[in-house]
């Protein structure tokens, strides 16, 4: 059987970055990036440590005060407060998984699923699970685990419960910080495998270190260093960069290191 990904019916939007700056005490730790993620893009941001990576995404959040222009199918998100881009479908996961480590799998995701629901809702009986959080179990494998507490879970097993509460709360742009972070090789393939099914019908961002992971699932990369874009294209042109090529390894290719 085919998985299900709780598909929101509204439109597929895109992510449109200008000219995004975010400062700290007169350092620039995004300096002017500008770029655009389609949906059905699976967009990898790598770079190295201090590039303004994990910035550029506070910024987009809403968790770091930026100048620019971010706009996400359209709307601007520059300037709203947290919890109303959260309403307009933007979610982000951290390193570190945050799940409520005491209740089960299936209580997770109920939570999350009632945290887009009108408040006198929340005080009636359930009767059964709903769709989109049966739908977002599938997707996430984890169908067999509903009952487990999510402390019990293996740490990749969290890292697909923090995406699934995502996904029931219809999500549109998700933001993933070092996804695959201390994973095994298989959870990294299952995690990788999630990411595409998850990005069919939604906007998918990756701060990435893995280079192999990012090699194996990356639709397109950006490359950022000291706060601006270095690169940018699919795995390949981006690899045959001679500017990332000395980012990375100190020299260009062809060059005496």
């Amino acid at each position: 059987m085919t998985p299900v990904t709780g598909r929101t019916e509204q439109p597929l939007a895109g992510l449109e970055i200008e000219d995004l700056r975010v400062t700290f005490d007169g350092f620039a730790a995004v300096d002017g990036v500008g770029l655009r993620v389609g949906p059905g893009d699976l967009r990898f941001l790598i770079g190295p440590n201090g590039a303004g990576k994990t910035t550029l995404v506070d910024a987009v959040s809403g968790l770091a005060p930026a100048t620019g222009s971010v706009r996400f199918g359209g709307r601007e998100l520059l300037g709203r407060p947290v919890h109303r881009i959260v309403r307009l479908g933007i979610g982000r996961t951290f390193q570190t998984a945050t799940v409520f480590e005491n209740l089960s799998v299936l209580q997770n995701l109920d939570i999350a699923a009632g945290s887009r629901r009108r408040p006198h809702t929340l005080l009636r009986q359930r009767r059964g699970v709903p769709e989109e959080v049966e739908q977002a179990l599938e997707t996430i494998k984890l169908t067999a685990h509903r009952d487990r507490a999510a402390g019990s879970l293996a740490h990749g097993q969290k890292q697909w419960l923090e995406i699934g509460m995502l996904l029931v709360q219809n999500v549109r742009l998700l933001l993933l910080d070092e996804p695959v972070a201390g994973m095994s090789h298989e959870e990294r393939e299952a995690t990788g495998q999630l990411l595409r099914t998850v990005g069919e019908d939604r906007t998918v961002v990756v701060i990435e270190h893995d280079m192999d992971f990012m090699r194996s699932f990356a639709t397109s990369v950006t490359v950022l260093h000291a706060g601006r874009v270095l690169s940018e294209g699919t795995v390949a042109e981006v690899r045959a960069d001679p500017r990332v090529q000395e980012v990375y390894l100190g020299h260009a290719v062809g060059e005496e290191a």
